[in-house]
């Protein structure tokens, strides 16, 4: 399994799926990467040489923002948001749907434990 930038990628995959078992690598990035460093798109993970890791590491770190940093941007901006008391913080604070989803139904794993609804009598 190679080690890309801390975390193991799967081996036995192509190298554009691997890549994407990287926090904040999607498809697109992944090609993108896999086309600027001049990789066969269907190379397997697995025939990685250090070499080639490293220049992927190095590509990773200096171009785009990923894994730890990239989490801890998103906690910030989350902070943020509650901090100044808008809306969209007051949503992360109570474990609501923040993006304007309906909460009459469908959102019982955001708002905590099941609650009975209403006994329906027949």
């Amino acid at each position: 399994m190679p080690r890309v930038i801390g975390i193991d990628i799967p081996g036995n995959k192509r190298l554009e799926i691997s890549l994407t078992y990287i926090y904040g690598v999607g498809r697109t990035l992944s090609n993108q990467i896999i086309e600027e460093l001049q990789f066969d798109m269907n190379m397997k993970a697995s025939n990685l040489t250090e070499e080639d890791i490293a220049r992927i590491n190095a590509y990773l770190q200096t171009k785009c923002v990923v894994e730890g940093d990239l989490r801890r941007q998103t906690q910030n901006n989350i902070k943020r948001l509650i901090g100044i008391n808008c809306y969209r913080g007051l949503r992360h604070r109570l474990g609501l749907p923040v993006r304007g989803q309906r909460t009459r139904t469908n959102s019982r794993t955001r708002k905590g434990k099941r609650k009975t609804v209403a006994n329906k009598k027949i």
